[in-house]
């Protein structure tokens, strides 16, 4: 089963950290992560009632820890795209489509949840590996943080025991760098590549890789670097 971090990105209210330790509990979720979360005091702690430990035991991490040492993120978003020209916040999988991919993986999954107010910003879901998103009513679309994590916790309880290890964030990260360079060793225009990286790393964050995978795929870009290289031959 992949390790699950609830991770709460700058929330607003220390009532909602409180009450979303709560749902988590109640779907046996017990990793939560605080990005810049505001203190936390009785009323978090009476929000958590007996899910007070998760909130003891929360980590307070930057969104680059976070990141680092993940095998794969995951954004949390009510705003999506309307068009396959901006694929920062596309395609989404909705919760159950994401316990699919992500059930039999043997890793940390970070699952991202925004501020109360506007969610997560377009950076910080261009950082992420995949989009999911809760299908609600388009009368008002946006829920509540801990209704969210509710929901999604739900739909990812009582998952199977992982199967296989996925390549971890440094792997990956060194998979996209020289992709990367790939681009630029064959002329990509620079004015796509921006956009052409991203829907690689959307394509690639979805199929979960493992090690051997991600390595294979780099031998591949290596050895087209090196016929490149020498055309004659």
């Amino acid at each position: 089963m992949p390790q699950i971090d609830i991770v709460l990105v700058e929330p607003l209210y220390e009532g909602n950290t409180g009450f979303a330790a709560r749902v988590m509990k109640n779907f046996g979720f017990h990793h939560m992560v605080l990005v810049d979360p505001p203190k936390i005091t009785i009323e978090a702690i009476a929000r958590a009632s007996h899910a007070k430990d998760i909130l003891e035991t929360a980590e307070i991490l930057t969104l680059d820890e976070v990141i680092a040492r993940s095998n794969l993120v995951v954004a949390t978003t009510g705003g999506l795209s309307k068009s396959v020209s901006n694929p920062i916040r596309m395609p989404y999988y909705s919760p159950t489509e994401l316990r699919e991919i992500i059930k039999d993986v043997d890793g940390r999954v970070s699952i991202l949840f925004g501020r109360e107010n506007w969610g997560l910003n377009n950076e910080e879901i261009r950082r992420c590996d995949i989009v999911a998103t809760i299908p609600t009513s388009p009368e008002y679309p946006i829920m509540n943080i801990s209704h969210a994590i509710g929901v999604i916790c739900y739909e990812l309880a009582h998952l199977p025991r992982g199967e296989y290890k996925l390549a971890n964030r440094v792997e990956m990260d060194a998979l996209y760098v020289h992709f990367e360079q790939f681009l630029e060793n064959i002329n990509h225009p620079i004015e796509k590549r921006k956009t052409t990286i991203l829907l690689a790393k959307r394509v690639l964050g979805r199929t979960n890789l493992t090690i051997r995978e991600a390595s294979t795929i780099r031998g591949v870009l290596r050895r087209t670097e090196w016929h490149l290289k020498h055309p004659e031959l």
